[in-house]
């Protein structure tokens, strides 16, 4: 995408969102309306704006308000927007957040799903889920030593001596 159509883009979707939270006089466009994006092509025509809608149950309604709103939509974000030609836009829905949404969903579910069998392998083979031992012997796996947690990596290679008597450190 070229600049000035990245440019034209972020101004009309500013501009949308601040017409939007001043309100429309139309009772369809109601709810939190969010501008998810906007992309306009690059002959300057049209503008596609994605819009995500709560409440669920308003998404059509308030997508054919704005779509019969479009024409002084349009007019009000072309005094905002300076451009020679305001292209035409085009409402459409978003619904890309529901589908993160699901696969968000889905993937805690198998998380879930993995913690169950792995509390019932740990039981099965005799240690306890919060026992350290299970973590084998891979170093990677291994808790951090607290006492090195402080030092710079400089001085984590040298371990700190210090004699027991007079607690000054020896080289």
């Amino acid at each position: 995408m070229s600049r000035k159509v990245e440019q034209l883009a972020s101004s009309i979707h500013t501009a949308l969102q601040d017409l939007i939270a001043r309100g429309l006089h139309d009772p369809r466009i109601s709810g939190l309306i969010t501008i998810t994006s906007v992309r306009v092509t690059m002959d300057f025509k049209e503008a596609i704006v994605l819009v995500s809608v709560l409440p669920e149950d308003r998404q059509t309604l308030v997508l054919h308000g704005l779509k019969a709103a479009a024409a002084h939509i349009r007019r009000e974000v072309g005094d905002r927007v300076r451009t020679r030609q305001m292209p035409l836009l085009v409402f459409k829905l978003d619904d890309s957040l529901k589908k993160e949404a699901a696969v968000i969903r889905a993937l805690e579910q198998v998380h879930r799903e993995q913690e169950q069998r792995g509390v019932l392998a740990d039981t099965e083979s005799g240690s306890e889920p919060g026992d350290e031992s299970s973590a084998g012997s891979d170093p990677d796996l291994a808790a951090p030593d607290p006492s090195t947690l402080d030092q710079s990596p400089a001085d984590q290679t040298k371990p700190d001596r210090t004699t027991p008597e007079s607690g000054a450190k020896t080289p």
